[in-house]
Formats: C-alpha cells, sequence, structure tokens
C-alpha cells in the first residue's frame, strides 16, 4: 500500500469519526414559555375517621419544558387568599400524575394547620421543581431550579379530631394520638429518665401503666430507658407499648461536634409537626440525620432533601433551622424533606 492510500485512508476514518460525534449529540432546547402542571383532580376532602385506612387520589399531568426532563412534584396547600404565605406539603415525589395518600396520613398533616371538626376553605397547587443540568449556580442547576406552578384550586377542608392519650409525669404537655379511633395511639415524645410516667384517656378517664412488660389500666408508671426525643407506640386494646429513640440532630463541620457524634439534637414541634433548633454555628457543612447515625439523613436543596443528598454549607453565625420530615420511610435519593435556615 503506498503513501497515498495510507493518507486517503486516514482521511476517511476521521471524516467517520467527526460524523459519528455529530450523530451522536442531542441538543436539547427548553420552550420559550414551558408548559406548567395541572392539578387536574382532586378528592372528596371532607374527612371521616372511619375511612382511615382509605387511600385518596390526586391527578395531574406533568411539567413539559419542551424535551422528556426529571422533575421533583409538590402538592401544596394553605389557608384561601393566603397566596401560600404559610403552605403545608400533601405529596412529594418524582411524578405528579397519581399522588396518593391515605385518608389518615392526609388527616395528621391537615391537623397541623387546620382546626379539628371545622371546614375550611383550601387553595391547592402542584408545583414543579425541574432540574436540567448539575452545575454551580447557573438557571436550571441544583442551586437554582427552574419552579412552575399549575392554576390554584380552591376547595373545602375539614380534618377530624383525634382520641388522644395525655402523658401525665412527663415533665412537659405531650400526647399521644390515635389516628383512626382503633385505640392504636402513636407519636413523638420528649422523656427523662429521671420522670417516669403514665398515660391518660380523658375521654374515659382510664388511666394506662404497665404491669409486668405489658401496659395495664392503672398500673405503675412507665420508666424512660433514656433521655431524649422517641416514638411511642400504644394499643389499648391488646394492651401493648413500645419505645424506640427518635432523635433527629444536625451534624457536619459547621456544627461544634462537626462530623462526630453526638450530634445536635432538634426539638420536635407537635401541632407544626417539624423540628427545630436555634444554634451557633462556623463556616462549613451541615446534615440531617436520626439518631447519630448515617442509616438514614438528609441533605441537598432546602425544599427537597433527599436520602443521602449533598451536604448544604453555611456561613458562621446563629441560625434557627426548621425541618419537616415529608417523607420518613423515604430511601437513598428520595425526597424525604423540606427545610428552612433563617440567620437571625
Amino acid at each position: 500500500m503506498n503513501r497515498k492510500s495510507i493518507l486517503y485512508l486516514i482521511l476517511f476514518g476521521l471524516t467517520g469519526l467527526f460524523a459519528a460525534c455529530e450523530k451522536d449529540e442531542v441538543k436539547v432546547v427548553m420552550l420559550d414559555n414551558p408548559v406548567a402542571p395541572t392539578l387536574v383532580t382532586v378528592p372528596d376532602l371532607i374527612l371521616k375517621r372511619a375511612d382511615g385506612n382509605k387511600t385518596l387520589e390526586f391527578t395531574g399531568t406533568a411539567v413539559d419544558p419542551g424535551f422528556q426532563a426529571s422533575a421533583n412534584y409538590f402538592l401544596e396547600g394553605s389557608r384561601a387568599g393566603t397566596n401560600f404565605a404559610n403552605p403545608f406539603t400533601i405529596y412529594s415525589g418524582i411524578q405528579g400524575l397519581t399522588m396518593k395518600i391515605t385518608v389518615s396520613d392526609l388527616n395528621t398533616i391537615l391537623l397541623r394547620n387546620l382546626d379539628a371538626d371545622v371546614t375550611s376553605s383550601v387553595d391547592l397547587r402542584l408545583r414543579a421543581v425541574l432540574v436540567v443540568d448539575a452545575g454551580t449556580g447557573a438557571p436550571g442547576t441544583s442551586a437554582s431550579p427552574f419552579e412552575y406552578t399549575s392554576a390554584v384550586k380552591t376547595v373545602q377542608v375539614s380534618p377530624y379530631g383525634l382520641p388522644r392519650l395525655d402523658l401525665i409525669g412527663s415533665g412537659i404537655d405531650q400526647k399521644i394520638e390515635s389516628a383512626l379511633g382503633d385505640g392504636k395511639y402513636f407519636g413523638y415524645v420528649k422523656l427523662d429518665k429521671a420522670k417516669p410516667f403514665t398515660l391518660r384517656n380523658p375521654d374515659t378517664n382510664t388511666t394506662y401503666g404497665v404491669s409486668g412488660g405489658a401496659l395495664a389500666v392503672n398500673g405503675a408508671a412507665i420508666v424512660p430507658a433514656d433521655n431524649g426525643w422517641h416514638k411511642l407506640t400504644v394499643d389499648t386494646q391488646a394492651l401493648t407499648y413500645k419505645i424506640e429513640a427518635y432523635m433527629i440532630g444536625l451534624v457536619g463541620s459547621a456544627t461544634p461536634n462537626g462530623w462526630d457524634s453526638p450530634d445536635q439534637k432538634m426539638d420536635y414541634d407537635a401541632k407544626t409537626g417539624t423540628w427545630r433548633i436555634t444554634i451557633n454555628l462556623v463556616n462549613g457543612d451541615i446534615k440531617f440525620r436520626l439518631n447519630d447515625g448515617w442509616a438514614w439523613n438528609l441533605g441537598g436543596p432546602l425544599d427537597a432533601l433527599t436520602v443521602g443528598g449533598a451536604n448544604i454549607p453555611l456561613t458562621a453565625g446563629n441560625y434557627t433551622i426548621v425541618l419537616t420530615i415529608t417523607n420518613p420511610n423515604s430511601t437513598d435519593g428520595q425526597v424525604g424533606g423540606r427545610c428552612t435556615i433563617t440567620k437571625n
């Protein structure tokens, strides 16, 4: 093969390579006016305790930016006419076509924001948060995502009040509630080893304690095994109870203990369903995690915190941080909550 033939072959090969690269390139073009999601149907929201296990379904349409895109969707409500000054999240996830929630779970959310057994006017909207590129602050990146919101639907909503058990002797005013009114109670409570407590049903004037490790009417006071926040589950029919540590804390280079435990523990606000802390921080990063461990932790964008998400950078100062856990059962990569971080 002569030199001229070799040159022809090289030229042919390069031409083919460039052509292949040009074919492989896919251009993404966003519409000048992307189509916002829509909230299409809303179920009856006059809730009844007897329907607590039933599943309600909201339907919507996806955001259309002009190309196939992934987005996080948030079904949000607020008192009518407030322009979503204090919104609450009913659903969050990676699709907004069919959004399902049980009556009891929705009732719990509503009771944090509305009065029990009262019909209120509520505005609903479906919001899509769209990230089109991983970057460092440019429009459409994770630091500055695009947002598109549906038209508002105003509906009538009535949550039902819950049967409760009051903790007597725990040192603070707190209770656990029965979402279905079936004798099964649950709540987050702050316990002190030095303050044994009993449980009182104010409707029947019945007091529960323990006897031989089981729940018992007029039993001995329950002695907590440890201090701090716990999940307390009680079944007054089966006469059982369970106490599990549930402490949400801040960890990271911006916190007093850095990335080491113990974390900076947050306090739970039962009325709003949020975890709060006011704390002095230094320049660095934070994340949220459960029980000083990494099995479940939250990071990433503040309005769409994901399990295992990125560290949250902060500058030095005194902050009030409020965390809402929207999905305590979320797994890696799934949206599990949102937070507000206010510098005081």
